[in-house]
């Protein structure tokens, strides 16, 4: 069971990324998935979630509307689309599996979540 994420990058104030989560190992329509963060000095942050079906997305206030949350079963892979992005922003990224198969909400508890990404980083410079 594995987690890869990618596009992480260096971004001037106001540009976009677009991460990508690559999962592998397991049936990965099943479960769902979240985003988090850790920005330098800080603890990890959970940013957004997406359950299975994509019934329910759910988004940290702080990127709401500027952050996209989606996956597309069939390729396996898990997105995070960036825009107007704030030197804030800047930190690793990892993605996360979600331990319950079928959960049809989100959490933004670590606990929630069993299989990590080795993480990419964000940097966005003013």
């Amino acid at each position: 069971v594995t987690l890869e994420e990618s596009g992480g990058g260096l971004v001037q104030a106001g540009g976009s990324l677009t991460l990508s989560c690559k999962a592998s190992g397991f049936t990965f329509d099943g479960y769902g998935f979240g985003w988090f963060r850790r920005a330098p000095g800080k603890g990890l942050e959970w940013v957004s979630g997406i359950s299975t079906g994509s019934s329910t997305t759910q988004y940290v206030d702080s990127v709401k509307g500027r952050f996209t949350i989606s996956r597309d079963n069939a390729k396996n892979t898990l997105w995070l689309q960036m825009d107007t992005l704030k030197p804030e922003d800047t930190a690793v990224y990892y993605c996360a599996k979600y331990k319950t198969r079928y959960y049809t909400d989100t959490s933004y508890d670590i606990k929630d979540y069993d299989t990590w990404g080795q993480g990419t980083q964000v940097t966005v410079s003013s």
